[in-house]
């Protein structure tokens, strides 16, 4: 599936792979890897509300911002929240980063072999292959809460509505635990 007049990367439009997500829908599986090369999946993260930060590329001015404040924001949403940035960068340049900016709170993890999240989470930029810049937020129970695709790719995400969005499903946690 193909959809067009989403985004614009610098006020041309491209072309996003996959699903429009939407509140309510159960979020999609993916295959990743982290900076170790070892897979990582949605079931990885079961029985926790995940902030799903995507990010272009971390070596960008924009998406080195994202994953700092989330990574500044992470120990004010407790415990039941996993914040993960996922991007198309190498595992290797992904460890690089997250050593020069001290991201230490944030999952880093790379969709760079055949793009499975970008394709399951309809953020793919078929043109560019990278992925859209975005926010899901996904319950405990694996169903996405929150939606943001960012209209231009290089302005920053609703920081607030994210943030506020994953504390509101966090108690669900606390409440099912």
């Amino acid at each position: 599936m193909e959809r067009t007049n989403v985004i614009t990367v610098k006020g041309n439009g491209v072309t996003l792979i996959g699903p429009e997500l939407k509140a309510g829908d159960k979020a999609p599986d993916f295959t990743v890897v982290d900076k170790g090369l070892q897979e990582r999946k949605l079931s990885d993260f079961a029985g926790k509300v995940k902030l799903l930060s995507v990010t272009p590329s971390l070596d960008t001015p924009v998406c080195d911002a994202q994953a700092r404040r989330f990574n500044e924001e992470a120990a004010k949403l407790g415990g039941n929240v996993a914040l993960i940035n996922i991007s198309m960068d190498l595992p290797f340049a992904i460890g690089r980063f997250c050593t020069a900016a001290g991201i230490d709170k944030v999952e880093t993890l790379s969709d760079h072999r055949d793009a499975s999240f970008g394709k399951a989470y309809g953020v793919l930029i078929k043109e560019l292959r990278l992925h859209a810049r975005a926010i899901f937020v996904v319950d405990a129970e694996d169903k996405v809460t929150y939606v943001e695709i960012v209209p231009e790719m290089v302005d920053n995400p609703n920081f607030d509505a994210a943030l506020a969005a994953a504390q509101a499903a966090a108690p669900k946690v606390a409440a099912a635990a």
